[in-house]
């Protein structure tokens, strides 16, 4: 159990390093090609560090198969979005509050408006989809996967060709490898990207295969270990993106990179799922559905109410909402 421990601890190191040399390099990528904040945050960043937790419902569905694979695979689609709309959440909003002295509006999030209740609305429109389509006959679920790929294929047009004219959050930091260059050359750009998201991914498939042995070890059901600790930690490399741009008052690129990745999460994975699995959804995988959904729904009526979000209300609704699914699941309250 020590070695496992052991592993976990390094391979998190490494998805944290990764992080940093990604955002950087995101950053600088986006800024090459012309790009705004809002495709630079809700695709670039949001996909490309979607990429471990992709992987592991295709394993698990493809390689494992049957019906645990299927399971697991299942489990690990909504997953994802329960995390990153509750638990991303409560962590962007305490990041905010820990760094409030350095933040010229304290506790307030002032993302580009427009970008983030985009995403949003997005992710609440297909990710309701994705979840009626385990009560819709088999030829129907083919319909609704059809759909939501055709749905992510229009939010990235929009997100690139819509006009944004907010100002850009501060010149990147110097390259990580190439930190004497004032202007790197694309290639070095790209490089650290690549570079840097292969260490996440590498970091993400020890963690999770730490994560699997130790819950063999302590009995925990393969249900569980899908829904929650898989996407806890294949959705890191988001949540640690976001604190580092929050930290760096970056809050559009902070909230579009979780943003997008919900709507990444809801719409391409979950069609995955529909054709590969039979979709059937148990009473857990319901509820944290729901969860992602309601709080979603919090952050987008307050957002397009205020203008801004207040990290006190994100760090209160997006742990109750986690802690509820928790204590549920753990209670026996659902299967």
């Amino acid at each position: 159990m020590l070695f496992d421990v052991a592993v976990l601890i390094t391979s998190l190191g490494v998805i944290l390093v990764g992080a940093g040399f990604f955002t950087n390099g995101i950053e600088w990528f986006g800024r090459k090609l012309g790009l705004n904040e809002g495709t630079i945050g809700s695709i670039l960043a949001a996909v490309g560090t979607a990429m471990p937790e992709t992987i592991i419902p295709l394993i698990a569905i493809l390689v494992a198969g049957g019906d645990a694979g299927h399971a697991v695979g299942i489990g690990a689609i909504l997953g994802a979005p329960f995390m990153l709309g509750t638990l991303a959440v409560f962590l962007s909003g305490g990041a905010v509050l820990v760094f409030r002295k350095n933040r010229p509006s304290c506790s307030r999030i002032t993302p580009e408006k427009s970008v983030i209740l985009r995403d949003l609305l997005f992710f609440l429109v297909v990710y309701t989809l994705a979840v009626l389509a385990a009560f819709l006959p088999p030829v129907w679920k083919y319909v609704v996967a059809a759909a939501l790929v055709v749905a992510y294929l229009f939010f990235v047009y929009r997100t690139i060709t819509e006009k944004d004219d907010s100002p850009a959050e501060g010149t990147p930091e110097p390259l990580l490898i190439a930190r004497k260059l004032p202007d790197p050359p694309l290639f070095l750009v790209i490089a650290q990207v690549v570079l840097a998201l292969g260490g996440i991914i590498a970091g993400a498939k020890y963690f999770v295969d730490g994560i699997t042995h130790l819950s063999q070890l302590l009995g925990v059901p393969a249900l569980i270990f899908s829904l929650i600790i898989a996407p806890l930690a294949t959705e890191m490399p988001e949540k640690f993106n976001s604190i580092i741009w929050l930290r760096q008052n970056k809050d559009t690129l902070a909230l579009g990179n979780i943003t997008g990745a919900m709507v990444f999460q809801s719409s391409v994975i979950p069609a995955i799922g529909i054709v590969l699995t039979p979709w059937i959804l148990t009473e857990a995988a319901l509820l944290s559905a729901f969860l992602a959904l309601v709080s979603s729904l919090a952050t987008f009526v307050f957002l397009k109410r205020f203008g801004y979000l207040d990290a006190r209300l994100l760090v209160t609704y997006g742990g109750a909402f986690y802690l509820v699914f928790l204590a549920a699941v753990f209670g026996g309250a659902i299967n």
